[in-house]
Parts: structure tokens; C-alpha cells; sequence
């Protein structure tokens, strides 16, 4: 769900299927199943080449790297990755979620991985408390999103680590207020073979209806008159970089 306050309200919702796997069981997972694999083509891929450096390298080094740069402890034990895999070789990923565990299985760090539809790509990362039921925390918007949305703002995160439910909630907020609600939330499936085909069954070719989703709404946007920030404002809008510079609160 996106939820636009200002200038004027615009509200959607749709549906969507994501996938949450374990980046040291990726090579593992692509070999159990038919209609998923893991950086070759198949009606389901998940390819390194979407993420992280986005040149096929292994992922798992590259999060702790975030985690590393800005000085948090990941707790060493294994990562998990919320994402959208390739649908008949297309996907766009405006939000990767990375949740990083120790080995009591404690939630220790979150990496958020953001991409724009400009090719560019940031990441946020935290620390987080593993006991609290729910995480809240938040930082200022250091990269480029939405030609809608001016870059002084401030994003306020909510969620809950990953369990039967899926709940990820996102509140942007500028100067004159709250700006846009956006919220992922799910329900969890095993990952097999049957429940890939029903998803592709029932959803089709999603990650494509996602990228024409966001294009359909910026151009009723623009209809309606919405401010307009072109990407030649903002030279980081097309780097896709590694970057972590900025230290996050909790």
C-alpha cells in the first residue's frame, strides 16, 4: 500500500508475492526446487546480479560490509533477504530487506537496500534490539526515489522481524508534515514448487505490473499537478553505489 498525504492524497494497493531466504542456503534452495533458481534462467530466478554490488558476487560478504562501514555488529550468525525474484527473467526491487541474526537467532541488524527506477541503488542500515515485538527507527532521505518528493525528508521505519506475518511499514515525512504512508504486509507460505506455481498462477507476471504500477501512478501525479524534481537536480539519483555513510539512529 502507498498512502500520499500531500500535496493531495493518492492511495493504492496491491498484491504482490515475495520471497525470504537465507543467503548461506541460496545455492541450496535454487537446487531443491524446478521452477526457482539461483542466477540462471528460470520462471523464477534469484540473482545476485539484482543486488548488493550488482555484479554477481556473493551477497552475504557484501551486507556485513554495510553493516562494517557503519559500525554495526550483524551478530555473525546468518542473514536473511526479503525480495522480489526475477518473473520470467524481469524485476524491479524498490526495497530489499536484509534481517541479520546472531547465533541465538536474536534480530541484531537490519540493511535496507533502496533502488530508484533511474538505476541508482542506497542502503540504510541498523542496529536493532532483537527482543522488542516491533522495531522503530529512523533517518534523513539520502537518496534520490521520486521525482514527486522532495529530498529534504526524514523516513520513520516499523516493522516486525519476519515470522508467520510479514509487516513492514515506512513514513516519510517533510517539512510541512507527514508525506507518504507505504506498508508491505504478508502472510507465510513454505517455499516449494506448489506454492511457486499458485503465486504465478494467481499474480502472473508481478514484478513487470510493478514497474508499470509506479509509472501509472507518477503520470496521474503529473496530471493532477504534482511538484516535478527532475533526476539532473539530484546527481546521486543515477549512481548505483555501496553507500553507507551516514550514520543511522534507532
Amino acid at each position: 500500500m502507498h498512502h500520499r498525504l500531500r500535496p493531495f492524497r493518492q492511495r493504492f494497493t496491491y498484491a504482490v508475492w515475495t520471497l525470504l531466504v537465507p543467503l548461506d542456503e541460496l545455492e541450496t534452495v535454487g537446487r531443491k526446487l524446478r521452477l526457482l533458481s539461483v542466477g540462471r534462467a528460470n520462471l523464477v530466478n534469484l540473482d545476485a546480479r539484482d543486488h548488493g554490488r550488482r555484479d554477481g558476487s556473493p551477497l552475504e560478504p557484501w551486507v556485513r560490509e554495510r553493516f562494517a562501514e557503519a559500525g554495526i555488529d550483524d551478530g555473525g550468525g546468518r542473514i536473511f533477504m526479503l525480495a522480489f525474484p526475477r518473473i520470467i527473467g524481469f524485476v524491479f526491487n524498490p526495497l530489499t530487506v536484509y534481517y541479520a541474526y546472531d547465533p541465538k537467532s536474536r534480530l541484531r541488524a537490519i540493511l535496507y537496500e533502496v533502488k530508484n527506477t533511474f538505476g541508482g541503488q542506497h542502503v540504510y542500515p541498523f542496529a536493532v534490539d532483537g527482543d522488542v515485538p516491533r522495531l522503530q527507527h529512523g533517518c534523513d532521505k539520502d537518496f534520490y526515489v521520486s521525482p514527486f518528493i522532495p529530498m529534504a525528508a526524514r523516513y520513520a521505519f516499523s516493522l516486525q522481524p519476519p515470522g508467520e506475518r510479514l509487516h513492514v511499514v515506512i513514513n516519510e515525512h517533510v517539512a510541512e508534515g507527514p508525506q507518504l504512508v507505504a506498508s508491505l504486509v504478508g502472510q507465510r507460505r513454505p517455499l516449494s514448487d506448489r506454492e511457486l506455481a499458485r503465486a504465478l498462477l494467481a499474480f502472473g507476471p508481478m514484478t513487470l505490473k510493478v514497474i508499470l504500477g509506479i509509472h501509472w501512478e507518477a503520470l496521474k501525479l503529473w496530471l493532477r499537478g504534482a511538484p516535478f524534481r527532475p533526476p539532473s537536480a539530484h546527481p546521486r539519483a543515477v549512481v548505483a553505489g555501496n553507500t553507507a555513510e551516514r550514520g543511522a539512529d534507532r
